[in-house]
């Protein structure tokens, strides 16, 4: 299977650069993997489609302060220097240890210790590398939990994929209405939708609402650089689903409610978590799913998405899910009719 086969040319006036308001007001494109039948509708719209025979699963992440742009003070035995730099938090390995992409990262040797200022120049964070590899950094800071996440989001900022180009004034608008666990450095963005409201109304028609984690590290944005996608090396995200939840799922399944995953890493999760014979079962662990056509589908049966970047893993996840040439036919429509694509995108939903 070959890269090209995920190309596609997207006029760049398409790629959305704020967030539409209200959340719930974006298009929404509805793709019939069966029949290929296309319908153009508002998300609101969802409303009147589901009912007390569907689940939807949600991603309950929440997204960091990730990125900085700063000058800082490195502190080796012999000297002191005021280096510029870019530091980016991959992954949580402690309370207090982060693994982190930094650039330039040649002066930065095991044992220095990183000091942070805010604007005003007073110290506020400490850093320790405590270990080093040709990429990361992994680096021990003196405060921890969400007293560090306060600190942070003093001087660091959301970490926006390179296609957005607009600065983000309401970073709230950046975050789901729901989410609540702390490590993502990127949103899952088809949650970016709902309302407090929408979700009131879709209970009151008893559709179930489930929710399962799993934590979007910087990797997402890596594009494949193989001709082969099949030897594309697929990076590793936290998941977790709690045992009560994976008890209701597995007896949604066993009635046959449809289950709805909203958004990819929702997919990854309950995929990750499914065995041979179709059971769900919970705990925390990585993933390092890759689901591209041919993949054999266990657990979910349709899902709510956006408009993915032309040969990234997850437009080959969505075109596993519906035949790939349903996907193209769906988004050459979707460009003839002035969708809205990418992270603050309009919807498409698969069922």
């Amino acid at each position: 299977m070959k890269l090209k086969d995920f190309d596609y040319f997207l006029p760049e006036e398409l790629i959305a650069q704020t967030p539409i308001e209200p959340r719930d007001h974006s298009k929404l494109l509805i793709l019939n993997k069966k029949s290929w039948e296309i319908q153009d509708k508002h998300f609101y719209d969802i409303l009147e489609n589901l009912n007390e025979n569907d689940v939807l699963v949600l991603n309950e992440t929440r997204t960091i302060h990730a990125r900085l742009f700063w000058e800082i003070d490195i502190f080796p035995k012999w000297k002191k220097e005021i280096k510029p730099v870019e530091i980016l938090l991959h992954k949580q390995i402690s309370l207090d240890t982060w693994e982190c992409l930094w650039y330039p990262g040649k002066n930065l040797k095991i044992g220095r210790i990183i000091r942070f200022y805010d604007e005003n120049k007073n110290l506020i964070l400490n850093g320790f590398i405590e270990k080093v590899s040709d990429m990361w950094r992994f680096i021990k800071f003196d405060i921890s939990g969400f007293d560090f996440l306060k600190v942070i989001e003093k001087i660091w900022e959301m970490p926006l994929p390179h296609y957005i180009t607009h600065s983000l004034e309401n970073t709230e608008r950046y975050q789901t209405i729901y989410g609540k666990t702390h490590g993502s450095a990127a949103t899952p963005t088809a949650w970016l939708h709902f309302t407090n409201e929408l979700l009131t109304h879709l209970e009151k028609k008893w559709v179930r609402i489930e929710k399962i984690l799993l934590h979007v590290w910087v990797w997402t944005f890596k594009p494949v650089e193989v001709e082969n996608i099949t030897e594309h090396y697929m990076h590793s995200e936290y998941i977790e689903i709690k045992q009560d939840v994976a008890q209701r799922l597995n007896e949604y399944k066993k009635f046959w409610k449809k289950i709805i995953a909203v958004w990819t890493t929702s997919v990854r999760t309950l995929e990750s978590f499914t065995d041979e014979n179709w059971i769900l079962w919970y705990g925390w662990k990585e993933t390092s799913i890759f689901i591209y056509p041919g993949y054999k589908w266990r657990f979910i049966d349709s899902l709510i998405t956006n408009f993915h970047l032309p040969c990234s893993t997850l437009l080959m996840l969505v075109s596993s899910l519906a035949w790939t040439q349903h996907i193209k036919t769906a988004y050459q429509h979707a460009i003839e009719n002035k969708y809205r694509f990418f992270s603050f995108w309009d919807a498409m939903w698969i069922k």
